[in-house]
């Protein structure tokens, strides 16, 4: 497939305002991989699939993870927001053949992140939080952060999310613990 073969799918799956994110977190990660000196083709793809299955049903994700093999935890059970990153990366595989394991994983973990994260998978990560259309509270100095360093900007946003699931009494993934635990051990 080419990389419009693959926008065309990702379009067809989701409504537009999600697509319009989709297309946004691309081009974003396409300005970071030539910043950081990553494939800029790895990041186009990786950006425009990463929420491949956001808007699909959670019973049909269920589905998904449990053809391709994935036994959700207990706190993965109880945090349907997390299956897309899971179910993304299994489709992709499953059903698009993708092999590359850094797409593979840029797509599973750009939400939680983990440790030991590559560059392509903090650019999705990066990307998926300041992309053109977000206007949260914050944006701009992720943005700033982002041009100065990948780990810098992981930092600030794993501290927002992580801060920000806590004061609302949610269930934080280990991943994402790792992840800042990782980051601050390494930056």
């Amino acid at each position: 497939m080419t990389f419009k073969d693959y926008k065309k799918l990702v379009k067809s799956r989701m409504g537009e305002k999600r697509f319009t994110h989709s297309e946004n977190v691309s081009k974003e990660a396409v300005k970071l991989a030539k910043l950081y000196g990553a494939d800029e083709e790895k990041a186009e793809l990786a950006g425009i699939l990463h929420d491949i299955t956001k808007e699909t049903p959670n019973e049909e994700q269920l589905q998904i993870m449990e053809k391709n093999g994935i036994i959700l935890t207990k706190l993965q059970l109880s945090s349907p927001k997390l299956w897309h990153s899971m179910s993304g990366a299994a489709y992709i595989q499953s059903e698009l053949s993708i092999t590359d394991e850094d797409i593979i994983n840029a797509v599973r973990y750009h939400t939680s992140g983990r440790a030991g994260m590559s560059t392509l998978e903090k650019i999705i990560f990066v990307a998926d939080f300041t992309s053109e259309e977000r206007d949260y509270d914050g944006v701009e100095i992720m943005r700033k952060k982002s041009r100065k360093s990948l780990e810098e900007a992981m930092q600030f946003g794993l501290s927002y999310t992580i801060s920000d699931l806590i004061k609302r009494e949610r269930v934080v993934d280990p991943n994402a613990i790792a992840c800042y635990n990782d980051i601050i051990l390494t930056f």
